[in-house]
């Protein structure tokens, strides 16, 4: 079943996090890592995170066969001084176009071609920015819901 897209108006979300240049198929051995490092920043600086999401900022390239800028991050509640490993960034506002995955992570590629999809029907274009929002984690991987939203042009 493919998920609905929607379109909707975004706000920045505030993130702590690590920054990697990746292969789109070396997200899975890079994440982890980056996010670690993310994670013991904010233990270091308590305050900063509430009750925020992991959130994974893709930057993509013009060509789609050179790496990407990727921000493996965490929401969190305010700015701060960026350190050698981990920067205060911020999810870009405005239009997106948006689906909700439900299920386990190594079928997110199929939300993201959805949305594709949806686009090449629709004849809309994406301004080379998107992310997803990983929801509240359960060991049920049936019911895992990732929020993905692409920038629009």
């Amino acid at each position: 079943m493919n998920p609905q897209v929607t379109i909707e108006t975004v706000s920045a979300r505030k993130l702590a996090a690590a920054r990697r240049q990746v292969f789109i198929g070396q997200i899975a051995g890079t994440w982890r890592p980056a996010l670690d490092k993310v994670w013991e920043f904010l233990r270091q600086n308590p305050g900063l995170r509430t009750d925020g999401h992991n959130i994974f900022l893709y930057h993509h390239p013009t060509n789609r066969h050179l790496p990407m800028d990727v921000d493996f991050g965490v929401e969190v509640v305010r700015p701060f001084e960026s350190s050698e490993e981990v920067a205060f960034i911020e999810t870009p506002s405005g239009k997106v176009a948006s689906a909700v995955h439900v299920g386990p992570y190594d079928q997110l590629k199929n939300t993201h071609d959805a949305i594709h999809a949806w686009a090449a029907a629709n004849g809309t274009s994406f301004a080379g920015t998107s992310w997803e929002i990983y929801g509240d984690w359960t060991d049920d991987v049936s019911k895992l819901e990732t929020r993905i939203e692409y920038l629009l042009s």
